[in-house]
């Protein structure tokens, strides 16, 4: 449209310059000019065609009377029809000024027009207040003398965003007309309230304004083969009727379909006739709110209808609406402009009528800054139901949505507060807002990429059929399970993909090459700028699997692994030192305790050894004895029990150790990792871990990993979390995960941004892994994968003991024995305490210890007196009776 105001400049130009150009005199009806009784002279254009200007013009009229009746002055109101054609309005403009010499002008209704009307009017100083929609923010820089009259119509695709928002649609699809103009200023407004709830807008369906009924269908048509089925209508009246009636007869206004109208059409929607109205059942408009239960609105509805059934009988309804009031607030606003001073006109009157500031039918008149009228704050939402609407309530941008208005009234952000809400084919429950088509299945792309671990993914070709494929596997199965827990059906097919990446995967369904990527796709903030991912199916990581270091060296050595070396001493020093305490006390009383010093060495080390597993409590005849012997055995028995459980489970458990226990030791070593190949995993490694390129390489297989592995090609291999698990469940007794799990990826699948199947199928996957299908599916996975595995837990149960151990059993053993020989040497010589014999005694005793023979043994004792001797002797034997 653009293109062709040059070709109007031009031909208002020749017009202009031909001298025999006239426009035809409008009357006025009784109204008369008289000499110095008229204050001004105001134009108006309207298109007549067109129900929303025929209510401007009756409005107009019974504003300029009122305004006369009122203040005792005339004001005088030529009004020309445009039919509609911009340069019909520009030439109606030219004619206004020239030859009725009117200082300001109202209308006309659409851009197109206005942008002529103001050129004209702002070449001639003449003040133009349009009707258009939504005005340009660069018009008023180009024809300064332009004001617009309805208000900025950005509010009203909020509502249109938070009505789709409450429904939980996520993409729509925009009919506007093409050639308006102003619809390149509201439809932006739209786009972001919509990526503002998180929808968006899929495709923009452009009609010309004579649409012819083949096209229309055909149009029509292609919507019904996209998936989308929330349509916002941004039309006009004549243009809104004709789309849907054709799309009644092609079924599109049926269960499932969404049909939201904009404020120009809805405005209309009370003067539809019955015919019209039985084709828009069930759709949804939005309009703006004005307040009927002024005094001043009332007096102007009773005496509209009358009037406007006088002039337009073949309009089936007589009532007014917005358009109606708006112009009989824009008439008034200039004739109070010009009441202020009759002799202004130009910037002056443009002043004046920026200035004005009253309580019209509207509500509050008053101009902003930029030369329009405030944003509409209250619009209203209706439901064409029956023969005409239902008001279902209201929505405010400080309020949100609520049935009605005042203080009292409870709001709410979502729409399900305002009541039953009767949708397309009479359904009472919310449509999906989306439907796939049998007609056109979903192409889904599947990974052929690699081998390594064919249970997620296996694609196979069937060789005789040649181009047919066969799809298994874990992530096939699993989204299997997800659609039939969907609500419709889910029409598709697989198609598999060969690539060298999964990145080049995904990537394929923002070129449009597919509708949806299944199989084992990791979820990676990279690929969500091509695609966005359902809820991981599996759990997310990263692992690191490495061989074992198994303990098969110094296994004849093994019964020694229960205690340390520091234990196996210890308790070799505590047996020695009780059971020397217990012969030293019972040597006197057991005849196998005395003869030759070998013999008696050896008798020590039975005692002390063979207490352990016996009590001789029955052949012990001192108590003192007795009491350190069932210490020891108390003692004996812990360790003895302790060191069976320990060497049971070493026995028993295979314990495997990591070759590798930390990434840090492979960079430092510069050893080689592997991954598989086509994964992400490889960038991680180089940029995330910090391992060189040449120090990575990729496998095609299971077998060949574990091949590196054993073979020490590589140090470890990294996995995904899932595919670790599938890898040591095969491969259990040779290889174990060291190091942390790197919290990253999981697997998803991928749709396109802003999918509308997206929230379903993640409601229907959350219902599969609630329900423990996939646990289920897991297992008989991991079941074909025959392998004991080990407890890797089970080494800190199995690992040597140490003294700290039994540290307290020791010091109670070792104090009880030696409190029993403090008190035998005490009790033995507390009577014979004299130095000499005392020392001559103790004397022998360690001789005898340090292998003296019996002669040198022999000729020491004849050096002692007899008395002396006989008093050792019989002293030892009587004391060692007296012993309690």
């Amino acid at each position: 449209m653009y293109r062709l105001f040059p070709l109007y400049f031009f031909l208002i130009l020749v017009l202009i310059s031909t001298e025999n150009f006239t426009v035809a005199d409008h009357k006025i009806g009784s109204e008369t000019m008289k000499d110095g009784g008229v204050i001004g002279i105001l134009g108006a254009i309207v298109d007549n065609t067109s129900r929303a200007c025929k209510e401007e013009k009756v409005a107009m009229k019974m504003a300029i009377e009122d305004f006369n009746s009122n203040t005792n002055q005339t004001l005088i109101l030529h009004i020309i029809n445009s039919y509609g054609d911009p340069l019909q309005a520009a030439l109606a403009a030219r004619d206004l000024i020239s030859k009725q010499q009117v200082k300001a002008i109202l209308g006309p209704q659409t851009w197109e027009e206005t942008s002529l009307v103001a050129k004209v009017g702002s070449e001639n100083h003449v003040p133009v207040l349009s009707f258009a929609e939504d005005t340009p923010k660069w018009a008023n820089e180009i024809w300064p003398l332009l004001v617009q009259a309805s208000p900025d119509q950005s509010n009203q695709m909020k509502v249109i965003a938070a009505i789709v928002q409450s429904w939980e649609w996520f993409q729509v699809t925009v009919i506007y007309e093409e050639g308006d103009t102003s619809a390149s200023e509201v439809l932006p407004h739209l786009s972001y309230a919509l990526k503002e709830v998180g929808a968006e807008i899929t495709h923009f369906l452009p009609l010309p304004p004579f649409v012819s009924s083949s096209l229309l269908s055909e149009e029509l048509e292609w919507l019904k083969g996209n998936q989308t089925r929330v349509f916002v209508v941004h039309l006009s009246s004549s243009l809104g009727v004709s789309l849907f009636e054709k799309a009644k007869e092609m079924n599109m206004m049926e269960n499932g379909y969404v049909w939201i109208t904009t404020d120009p059409f809805t405005s209309l929607v009370h003067s539809f006739n019955s015919s019209v109205s039985s084709s828009m059942q069930g759709v949804l408009g939005v309009k703006r709110y004005f307040s009927e239960d002024s005094d001043p609105f009332r007096d102007f509805d009773n005496r509209f209808p009358k009037r406007f059934r006088l002039e337009h009988p073949e309009e089936d309804d007589y009532e007014p609406g917005i358009f109606a009031v708006q112009a009989y607030d824009a008439a008034m606003t200039v004739a109070y402009a010009m009441k202020k001073s009759s002799k202004i006109g130009g910037q002056n009157l443009l002043e004046n009528i920026l200035q004005s500031k009253f309580q019209g039918l509207t509500g509050k008149v008053e101009f902003s800054t930029n030369q329009k009228l405030p944003p509409a704050d209250i619009f209203q939402i209706i439901n064409v139901i029956g023969k005409s609407y239902r008001e279902l309530g209201f929505w405010s941008e400080k309020s949100g949505f609520s049935v009605s208005l005042g203080e009292n009234a409870k709001n709410c952000s979502s729409m399900v507060v305002l009541g039953q809400v009767f949708w397309p084919g009479a359904s009472t429950s919310a449509p999906k807002g989306w439907s796939p088509t049998n007609s056109t299945p979903l192409r889904i792309g599947v990974p052929n990429i690699s081998s390594v671990f064919p249970q997620f993914v296996k694609v196979e070709q069937d060789d005789q059929l040649g181009n047919n494929f066969s799809f298994s596997g874990f992530s096939i199965k699993v989204f299997e399970e997800t659609l039939k827990k969907l609500p419709y059906n889910f029409p598709y097919e697989f198609i598999p993909y060969n690539s060298d990446t999964y990145d080049s995967l995904v990537e394929q369904i923002h070129l449009k090459n597919f509708d949806a990527v299944v199989g084992d796709v990791a979820i990676l903030a990279k690929r969500q700028k091509h695609a966005e991912f359902t809820h991981a199916y599996t759990e997310p990581g990263l692992m690191m699997v490495v061989p074992v270091r198994q303990e098969t060296r110094n296994r004849a050595w093994l019964f020694m692994k229960p205690f340390t070396t520091s234990m196996w001493v210890f308790i070799v020093l505590v047996n020695f030192y009780n059971g020397f305490v217990v012969w030293f006390i019972e040597r006197n009383h057991c005849p196998e305790l005395k003869g030759s010093i070998i013999n008696q060495i050896g008798t020590l080390i039975w005692l002390a050894f063979s207490t352990l597993f016996s009590l001789h409590g029955d052949k012990l005849h001192s108590n003192l004895s007795r009491m350190t012997m069932v210490v020891w055995l108390f003692v004996a028995l812990v360790i003895t029990q302790t060191y069976t459980a320990n060497l049971t489970s070493m026995l028993t458990v295979q314990r495997l150790e990591p070759t590798i226990a930390n990434v840090d030791i492979l960079r430092s070593t510069n050893a080689m990792v592997g991954y598989c190949r086509g994964s992400y995993v490889r960038r991680y490694l180089n940029e995330v871990l910090g391992f060189k390129d040449n120090n990575i390489k990729n496998f095609s297989t299971a077998e060949e990993y574990a091949k590196a592995l054993r073979s020490g090609e590589i140090a470890a291999a990294f996995l995904e979390v899932p595919l670790a698990k599938l890898f040591l469940a095969k491969y259990c007794k040779w290889f174990v995960t060291a190091g942390p799990t790197y919290k990253v990826g999981g697997f998803g699948y991928a749709f396109p941004r802003g999918s509308p199947m997206l929230p379903s199928i993640n409601e229907a996957l959350l219902k599969v892994c609630e329900s423990g299908k996939i646990l289920e599916l897991e297992k008989k996975m991991l079941a074909f994968e025959k392998c004991e595995d080990v407890d890797e837990k089970g080494e800190e149960s199995t690992q040597s003991l140490s003294t700290n151990s039994f540290l307290v059993l020791f010091i109670i053993t070792g104090t009880t024995s030696t409190i029993a020989l403090v008190f035998y040497l005490c009790l033995v010589y507390k009577s014979k305490f004299e130095p000499k014999k005392w020392m001559w005694s103790l004397m022998m005793v360690v001789m005898k210890y340090r292998g003296y023979g019996k002669r040198m043994f022999s000729r020491r004792v004849s050096d002692v007196p007899e008395s002396g001797r006989n008093s050792v002797d019989n002293g030892s034997h009587s004391h060692t009776h007296t012993l309690v």
